[in-house]
């Protein structure tokens, strides 16, 4: 299954969801927005949204500071 994260084409040997991919790149107790096909997906659906082959995700991270 192939998907984009960020604009970086990513190959997945078996299906997963939103949260298994945000734990994959050590994002999943960051704080976060996660859109997938340009649609939020709010961070209590993001264990049982499914990725499908094709899909568009774009993971942007909060970051404090000033």
């Amino acid at each position: 299954m192939k998907i984009t994260v960020n604009g970086e084409e990513l190959t997945l040997d078996t299906p997963c969801t939103v949260a298994q991919l945000m734990r994959r790149y050590d994002l999943a107790d960051t704080a976060s927005a996660v859109e997938v096909n340009r649609q939020l997906v709010p961070k209590q659906q993001h264990p049982e949204r499914a990725l499908a082959d094709g899909d568009t995700v774009e993971i942007v991270t909060l970051v404090g500071g000033g």
